[in-house]
């Protein structure tokens, strides 16, 4: 939704959420800046062509949420978020790339980033990955999500009744809440899921936290990383 000049009047209660760039390349930067700056309560306060000149600004400026390419010249991506997380822990990362290897996601998520996403990402979609990072929650990109999770290793037995942890975690989750499980695996966001399974996105919601609370994780990529390690899905 596009910002009108009146409207500000009228924001005094929604604070803006600040996003910093960080892309190598000029055309690139521009087009993600007209297009956040085009989003409801979101601005763009800073950006760089490079992770060394982004890191002092970043420091300086304190963003909500900062966009990182992984490709850049000098530092990567995955050492910046590094940084970034280590100096500003409440400075959420959100990897915005072209890269879609396994590899490279986990690596990403390794080095403290609350999402990846893809660079051919609708713009819809952008506003609802920036606005869920920014609460702290993750988010993965369902188009590399299968991937990467074909990485981790697989359980040493295959039969899950007689595997005492995972039927103990599998007992705690209803019915509905395996449904939501398996769709966090796909990589859905919460606007996705209620469409799946024909509920509110509040009701949606609810499910994941629920689910968050039962594995004892902190995010919905964690809860989708053990549902697979442990093969609860």
């Amino acid at each position: 939704m596009k910002k009108e000049k009146g409207d500000f009047m009228n924001m005094t209660e929604t604070r803006d959420i600040s996003v910093y760039i960080v892309e190598d390349y000029k055309l690139t930067r521009v087009g993600l800046r007209a297009m956040i700056n085009d989003f409801e309560n979101i601005s763009v306060i800073g950006e760089s062509e490079d992770a060394y000149n982004a890191m002092e600004e970043i420091k300086r400026l304190k963003p909500d949420v900062v966009l990182m390419d992984l490709g850049l010249p000098g530092m990567n991506g995955i050492e910046a978020t590094q940084k970034i997380k280590a100096d500003l822990p409440n400075t959420k990362v959100v990897i915005l790339t072209s890269h879609d290897r396994g590899e490279e996601v986990i690596a990403a998520l390794g080095s403290g980033a609350n999402g990846y996403c893809l660079k051919d990402v609708a713009a819809e979609t952008l506003a609802e990955v920036i606005r869920t990072a920014s609460t702290g929650a993750c988010w993965l990109d369902g188009a590399v999500a299968n991937m990467a999770l074909k990485l981790f290793p697989k359980p040493e037995t295959t039969d899950i009744l007689n595997s005492k942890s995972n039927g103990d975690i599998r007992a705690q989750l209803t019915e509905r809440e395996l449904e939501v499980l398996k769709h966090l695996v796909e990589g859905k966001s919460n606007t996705e899921i209620a469409k799946e399974l024909i509920v509110s996105v509040h009701t949606a919601k609810a499910h994941v936290c629920s689910i968050l609370q039962k594995l004892c994780v902190d995010d919905r990529v964690q809860a989708a990383v053990k549902a697979v390690k442990e093969n609860i899905v």
